[in-house]
C-alpha cells in the first residue's frame, strides 16, 4: 500500500541512511544511534497517539475486535509463539493489529520482515541484519536484543548480511512496534529482513538460522511464547488496476464480482497454506501461490510478504522440530482496505499513504501459531 510513498520518499531517506549505512561492502558499526522512523503518517509514533488509537479501535470497532478474538479462540493466557501480522497504515487495518498482538506475551521478539526496496540495494539471496542498538518506540526507545550478535555469530556468513541502509529505508517492521510496545514495555527485539530469494534458498538458510535459534533458546533457558516469539510482517493482496506504478494487479477484474473472487483466492492461500499444522509442503504451496514458477523475483499473486512468510514460517517449522513442540495456527482474521470504514486519525496526526477504492485496494491476514 505504501509503494508510491515510500518510492518518493526514498531517495531522501536513502541519502541520510548512507551516512550511517553499514553494508557488506563497508562493515562500519555505529551503534550509539537509534533507529528512526519511516513512515509519520500511516503509523503512530507517539504515546497519546496510540492511547487514543487504542481508545479509539475500542470504541469504533469493539464489535469486529470481539470477534476476532473469539475467532481465534484469544484468552489471557494465549500466549503466540509465532504471529503473522499486517503492516498497513493503522486507519486502514485498526483492530487486527490488537487482536493478534496483545497475544504475543514474549519480552524478546524475533521480527522477519519484508526488503521491500531491496532491488534498489541490489540485495538478495541473503537474510539481514541491522547494527542498531535502540528502535524508536512511542514510549520510549526499543532495545535490540544483545542476541542478535549471538544469532549472528552462530550463523554461516554467507547466509546474511548486516545492512543499516536497508533497515532504515523499511517500514514493515516498524509497523508492528508500536502496538508490540503499547502491549509490553520491556519488549526487546531483533529485525530481519527477506528479500528475494527461492523457496530452495529460503530453506537452505532457515535450518541453520534454527539452530542457532535453538541454541540461544537453551543458553538463555528460555520457553517458546513466554520469553522468545517470532512475528512476521505481510500485507496480502495488493489489488487493482491504477495507482500501482502503471502496473494492473486486478487478477480477475477491478468491479465488485472480482473483487470477491480475489477476497476468496486469499481464504484459499490462507485456509491451504497458512492455518492449521506448520508444514514445509504448506509453506511452499504459500511460495507456489505467491511466486511466478519462472522467476522467484516476481509476483504471481502480489503479497508483499512472499518471502518474509516462508523465511519466518520455516525458520519456525525447523526449530519447532529441534525443539519438539507443536506449531499450529489460527486465523485471527483477514479484512481488506475497503471491506469496513477506515478509523478517522486525522486528528491524531495521522492519515493514509494511498487510496482504497474498488480500484486499488490491499489485503490484512492476521494468523496466531500456538
Amino acid at each position: 500500500m505504501k509503494h508510491f510513498f515510500f518510492s518518493f520518499a526514498l531517495p531522501f531517506i536513502l541519502a541520510g541512511s548512507l551516512i550511517f549505512a553499514c553494508s557488506s561492502g563497508q562493515q562500519t558499526k555505529q551503534r550509539h544511534q537509534v533507529r528512526g522512523l519511516v513512515d509519520t503518517v500511516g503509523f503512530a509514533h507517539l504515546a497519546w497517539q496510540m492511547d487514543s488509537l487504542m481508545q479509539r479501535i475500542e470504541r469504533l470497532q469493539k464489535d469486529s475486535l470481539k470477534k476476532a478474538l473469539q475467532r481465534a479462540h484469544i484468552t489471557d493466557q494465549t500466549a503466540w509463539k509465532v504471529a503473522i501480522s499486517p503492516h498497513d497504515d493503522y486507519g486502514y487495518v485498526g483492530y487486527l493489529y490488537p487482536a493478534l498482538l496483545q497475544a504475543v506475551k514474549a519480552k524478546t521478539v524475533i521480527l522477519f520482515g519484508v526488503a521491500h526496496k531491496a532491488r534498489l540495494l541490489h540485495l538478495q539471496n541473503q537474510i539481514i541484519f541491522d547494527t542498531y542498538p535502540y528502535w524508536h518506540g512511542p514510549f520510549g526507545a526499543i532495545k535490540v536484543s544483545p542476541v542478535r550478535e549471538e544469532i549472528e555469530n552462530l550463523l554461516p556468513k554467507w547466509s546474511y548480511q548486516i545492512n543499516d541502509s536497508m533497515e532504515t529505508i523499511e517500514h514493515s517492521v516498524e509497523a508492528i512496534l508500536p502496538f508490540l510496545q503499547y502491549f509490553g514495555r520491556e519488549r526487546e527485539i531483533v529485525s530481519i529482513l527477506v528479500p528475494y530469494m527461492s523457496f530452495t534458498r529460503m530453506q537452505k538458510i532457515a535450518r541453520p538460522l534454527a539452530k542457532a535459534l535453538s541454541r540461544v533458546v537453551r543458553q538463555h533457558h528460555w520457553q517458546w511464547g513466554k520469553d522468545f516469539a517470532i512475528v512476521i510482517s505481510t500485507d496480502a493482496v495488493h489489488y487493482g488496476d491504477q495507482d500501482w506504478g502503471g502496473s494492473n494487479f486486478a487478477f480477475y477484474g477491478a468491479d465488485s464480482n472480482g473483487y470477491h473472487k480475489a477476497v476468496q483466492h486469499e481464504y484459499e492461500i490462507i485456509r491451504q497454506c497458512l492455518t492449521g499444522p506448520v508444514s514445509a509442503k504448506k509453506i511452499k504451496k504459500f511460495t507456489e501461490y505467491t511466486v511466478d514458477a519462472n522467476d522467484y523475483h516476481k509476483y504471481k499473486w502480489t503479497w508483499c510478504g512472499r518471502y518474509s512468510v516462508p523465511m519466518g514460517l520455516l525458520t519456525a517449522y525447523e526449530l519447532a522440530k529441534i525443539l519438539d513442540v507443536p506449531l499450529n495456527g489460527r486465523l485471527v482474521g483477514y479484512a481488506n482496505s475497503i471491506n469496513h470504514p477506515p478509523l478517522p486519525v486525522k486528528d491524531l496526526r495521522m492519515g493514509f499513504t494511498a487510496p482504497a477504492n474498488i480500484h486499488h485496494w490491499v489485503g490484512y491476514a492476521a494468523i496466531g501459531y500456538e
